[in-house]
């Protein structure tokens, strides 16, 4: 696969899918993610299968460069480098884009690869609509929580309140600023306090998409025992 295929949405969230089981050997449900060199290479395979339901070039919605995303195959997934080839890079980030990036890569645990990749691939999917975890492809909060303590501990450990990470990101970019996001000066008191600090429960999109999928194969395979005279 050159680049995300074309076809409709459903198409692409299948693709996602198979994509996911190809790099990591199982669906997603699956996933043994106890080890936590296991649970990066899950992240990685998450937010690529990610991008390519989103469609458009995977450079582009990963936050990576072509080379970037090579490497990270090559290290990571030396099998797939004949599934996911000929990338090229597309376009350039936006300014809030690098803005959340350099303030990951600030906060780093550890340096290495690993760690600079997960900064820009956050801070792309971050300007996602949805919750960061489902933009990533992530099966819950819990584990974009894990991702951040692990490699962005100094950033996260400050989210002492439990505040969605999104506005938490945004709120540290204003108070590096020297700007205020908030008109009331006590949380529990302002209206916006559910956008916050609500719940970001849900099903995963490849969750969502492979239940899709075999409630179309049993209505089909329903179609075809019962044909019409």
């Amino acid at each position: 696969m050159s680049n995300p295929p074309g076809g409709t949405p459903a198409d692409r969230q299948l693709v996602g899918i198979e994509l996911y089981h190809a790099l990591i050997g199982c669906d997603p449900a699956d996933a043994d993610v106890r080890d936590n060199d296991k649970f990066d290479r899950h992240v990685f395979a998450s937010v690529l299968c990610a991008a390519v339901m989103d469609g458009g070039p995977l450079p582009e919605r990963t936050g990576l460069t072509a080379e970037e995303l090579n490497e990270l195959l090559a290290q990571c997934f030396p099998s797939a480098m004949r599934t996911i080839t000929a990338m090229e890079n597309s376009g350039s980030a936006s300014d809030e884009e690098i803005m959340l990036r350099d303030l990951l890569l600030g906060q780093r645990s550890a340096k290495g690869e690993i760690s600079r990749w997960l900064a820009a691939m956050v801070a792309r999917r971050a300007m996602e609509a949805n919750h960061l975890w489902e933009d990533l492809g992530l099966r819950e909060r819990a584990e974009l929580t894990r991702l951040l303590m692990r490699h962005f501990a100094p950033l996260a450990a400050q989210n002492t309140k439990n505040m969605r990470w999104k506005r938490y990101f945004y709120r540290r970019l204003c108070e590096n600023e020297g700007l205020v996001m908030c008109t009331t000066p006590v949380c529990t008191q302002c209206c916006d306090f559910n956008h916050c600090f609500g719940e970001e429960s849900g099903e995963s999109r490849m969750a969502e998409r492979r239940r899709e999928h075999l409630r179309e194969i049993e209505s089909h395979a329903g179609a075809e025992g019962n044909p019409q005279v």
